[in-house]
């Protein structure tokens, strides 16, 4: 715990921090002994969440509601944050369940502001300090559904495959910096977004999202991606290597396909 706190504190920036998987890094993060930086849309939840977590942690909070397809904005707030910030958490996405001609334009716009351009610029615009320090984390959340075509999630999933190429790339460029790059790519999650949009069973290999987060934190600094679950592993190593590039679709087809 001091040797995360020394690597990767004095404070962590959670984006998408408001309940579900982004609360949870919010206190694995908290309860290491960072003090925290919340960020996303619902300001009420984002109170609420920070009350919980002053009265259980020796930590400060700060949050701030922002829409993250907003990135102007969220620079804005981020750029005049007088603080030293050594871990970045983006947790937002947007995932609109339809098949691709079902989808609005602005919805697909969306999905691209929030799972791509944004954690992009945020990256960019973080990573200096952190170079200039010698030390950091930066933490991407992908997808098990990036890893090929997702059928009714699919521009969701390209987004997330950004994601993940994203984070190998930036690994190899910064670890020589002191910089630690992981992208998670997570199964399903309990999440409420996830609940809502099931309509049958857990997927395989579903995951409560505080085995998520400390899957993900125990493996920063260890390599480019991570894959908590050793369901969601397999399915990975069988879809990804196993599998013809067809099947491993079809087979994502027929767990996507009751989400709505």
């Amino acid at each position: 715990m001091p040797d995360f706190k020394f690597k990767y504190g004095p404070w962590a920036l959670v984006a998408g921090a408001s309940e579900g998987l982004g609360a949870a890094y919010a206190e694995a993060l908290a309860k290491r002994g960072l003090h925290l930086i919340l960020i996303a849309r619902r300001s009420e939840k984002l109170e609420f969440l920070s009350n919980k977590l002053r009265s259980n942690y020796p930590v400060e909070i700060k949050y701030q509601a922002l829409d993250l397809a907003d990135f102007e904005q969220t620079k804005q707030f981020v750029s005049h944050l007088d603080l030293n910030i050594g871990l970045l958490i983006y947790n937002a996405a947007y995932a609109p369940i339809g098949y691709f001609e079902n989808i609005p334009d602005d919805n697909l716009e969306k999905i691209i502001d929030v799972n791509i351009k944004t954690p992009l610029l945020l990256t960019r615009l973080m990573v200096p300090k952190m170079i200039e320090k010698g030390s950091g984390g930066i933490v991407l959340m992908s997808s098990l559904a990036g890893t090929q075509g997702s059928p009714k999630i699919a521009t969701y999933a390209a987004s997330k495959a950004f994601n993940a190429i994203l984070a190998e790339g930036l690994w190899h460029e910064l670890k020589g910096k002191g910089i630690d790059v992981l992208a998670t790519c997570a199964g399903a999650i309990t999440t409420p977004g996830y609940k809502n949009a099931q309509n049958s069973k857990d997927a395989p290999g579903t995951l409560d999202p505080e085995k998520v987060v400390e899957a993900t934190l125990k493996s920063l600094g260890k390599g480019p991606t991570t894959i908590p679950g050793f369901t969601n592993k397999m399915a990975h190593f069988f879809m990804g290597r196993l599998f013809p590039r067809k099947l491993a679709i079809s087979i994502m087809d027929r767990n996507t396909k009751d989400l709505s």
